[in-house]
């Protein structure tokens, strides 16, 4: 599946930074995780700092599909707001998504903290109402999520062109936000597994899944076969090929990044990322070395010869719209421009967990949606909670039970 599409900037400066042997002979283990990505390097983490013996695969190399061309904004702010959450499941299943959220923010600090030179920053949020009708929801907004105990405050017109030079009617502030570079976290992480004994393979492609009662089988194309007690499809928006039942939306997002402006040139958005409530929505957040990554112009498109056709016109669009929201900002030009695939849910909610099609030792792990790391975070204790046949609160929530 042909995730990305340009150049995005993780890849082209960091390079190719891990590299794992292709599997060539039978393995047994107790977790095999399908995908090697952020999310599939997150889950095992978990799964080997409890004791399991696991191994993961990839088809091509570890963390080169999505996780490459992600933006990687960490947010508890999940696309679908609280108070519409609250509407489709009620106040306390949507208090625990948005709850979560915040916490799994902590974790990967704690991750991040731990692995080390991963280009991590805590943040500050900024979502501001893109039109003036937007007001009133975002009053809503706010209201809700203070009465869960999230902290988040009100900045309105005139606070908002003052502290970030943003023409819009208001905005929420919000902290619990960070930033990262995906692929060089994803590729520490698992650097970092397999120095600990996990068996890591990338050019392994898994082409048949045989569950039973006991175990499942891995067929792999090169006729080697890996037999385990569970097994975890994390293998991003290419984990729907295994089940019948279409559960998301692919679609395109296209992202730019500048050349690293003048000291001072990022002014508050240095340490804020920013977003709007416009659908899709513009939004933007720095780097470590000093670069603006702006991200949006979502559309339908999932064929990736006419995503690739789009990519610069896509980039001049963005540049145009930053201008407009923010002009106070440098004119920026585009370094590197991308596009990805990702998918959506209808309620923006991940799924994580078995689903019947394949049986109760075959979960997976789909973190779609905006908050793909931070749902990943969440994922690795409600997967291991299923193996071990445990209660976790959020099993009903970010299952496929919620399909009805």
């Amino acid at each position: 599946m042909d995730l990305k599409s340009g150049y995005p900037y993780w890849a082209v400066k960091n390079g190719l930074m891990a590299t794992f042997p292709a599997l060539q002979r039978d393995l047994r283990c107790d977790v095999a995780i399908i995908g090697a990505g952020i999310t599939g390097a997150l889950i095992a983490r978990v799964f080997a700092a409890n004791g399991y013996d696991t191994c993961i695969v990839e088809h091509r190399d570890v963390a080169w599909g999505s996780t490459a061309a992600s933006t990687a904004l960490l947010q508890y702010e999940i696309d679908t707001h609280l108070t519409e959450l609250t509407k489709r499941y009620g106040e306390d299943d949507a208090a625990l998504a948005y709850g979560a959220c915040v916490q799994a923010v902590d974790e990967v600090t704690h991750i991040a903290r731990e692995v080390r030179d991963v280009g991590f920053a805590r943040t500050k949020s900024l979502y501001y109402a893109s039109k003036g009708r937007h007001v009133r929801h975002l009053r809503e907004e706010l209201e809700a999520r203070r009465r869960i105990g999230i902290d988040v405050d009100w900045l309105s017109e005139a606070q908002l062109h003052s502290d970030y030079g943003i023409d819009a009617p208001g905005a929420l502030l919000s902290g619990n936000s960070a930033r990262v570079d995906p692929y060089r976290m994803a590729s520490r992480l698992l650097q970092r597994l397999a120095a600990q004994g996990v068996a890591i393979h990338d050019r392994t492609s898994v082409v048949k899944l045989h569950p039973t009662s006991r175990r499942v089988v891995l067929e792999i194309a090169n006729g080697t076969r890996i037999t385990a007690d569970h097994v975890i499809v994390a293998a991003g928006y290419a984990a729907q090929q295994w089940i019948p039942q279409r559960v998301a939306t692919n679609r395109s997002s296209y992202a730019f990044i500048s050349d690293p402006l003048d000291d001072g040139g990022l002014g508050a958005i240095a340490d804020t990322l920013v977003w709007e409530t416009a659908r899709p929505y513009l939004y933007m957040r720095s780097t470590e070395d000093g670069r603006l990554l702006v991200g949006g112009e979502d559309d339908r498109i999932d064929i990736p010869a006419r995503r690739d056709r789009r990519v610069n016109s896509k980039a001049r669009t963005l540049v145009k719209n930053v201008a407009k929201a923010m002009p106070q900002l440098p004119t920026l030009v585009p370094a590197f421009a991308w596009a990805g695939t990702f998918a959506e849910t209808k309620d923006g909610l991940p799924f994580f967990g078995p689903h019947e099609a394949l049986g109760p030792r075959v979960q997976f792990a789909m973190a779609y949606g905006g908050n793909g790391i931070t749902y990943s975070v969440l994922g690795g204790a409600l997967l291991r909670a299923h193996v071990e046949r445990r209660a976790h609160p959020l099993k009903r929530l970010f299952g496929f039970e919620r399909l009805g």
